[in-house]
């Protein structure tokens, strides 16, 4: 009986070539970034409620933080999609996505139930987001630059 299906170093070649290829590079990286680039984009149509979630988290002053924060999402996603200074961004975003999520998600301050869950898979989420850009730093350091 002859084997209809190609060989595992076959199909791990046509996977690795798929993976590799500069679209799904991209794809993923964008993919990686997307909450970066929707909560600038969510703060700057609606101001406002940019201004309201920094006095929520008790950042003063409000305008200057929301500020900072959409250009510095911005500015660090369009590092690490486009490769200028990949590593930069990652690392940024990396140590901007842990300081943010001790702020936002504490989730051991909140009573057993539901929010408490919800804060805590969030907030384990947000580590391995976190986990992420600092593979993709490393990757870059390693490699080379928008590689």
């Amino acid at each position: 009986m002859t084997d209809q299906c190609p060989s595992t170093a076959r199909r791990k070649t046509f996977l690795a070539e798929i993976v590799a290829a500069p679209v799904t590079r991209t794809a993923a990286l964008l993919a990686l970034c997307a909450a970066y680039i929707q909560g600038p984009l969510t703060k700057i149509f609606d101001f406002n409620g940019a201004l309201a979630e920094m006095e929520h988290f008790g950042l003063h002053p409000a305008a200057a933080f929301a500020v900072v924060v959409i250009v510095f999402e911005l500015t660090a996603s369009a590092m690490v999609v486009s490769g200028f200074l990949r590593w930069v961004g990652a690392l940024g975003l990396a140590g901007f996505t842990l300081l943010a999520t001790l702020i936002a998600l504490r989730f051991w301050e909140l009573p057993p139930g539901m929010d408490r869950m919800m804060a805590t898979n969030a907030f384990f989420e947000h580590l391995g987001l976190a986990g992420a850009f600092v593979i993709v730093a490393a990757i870059d350091l390693t490699k080379g630059e928008g590689k």
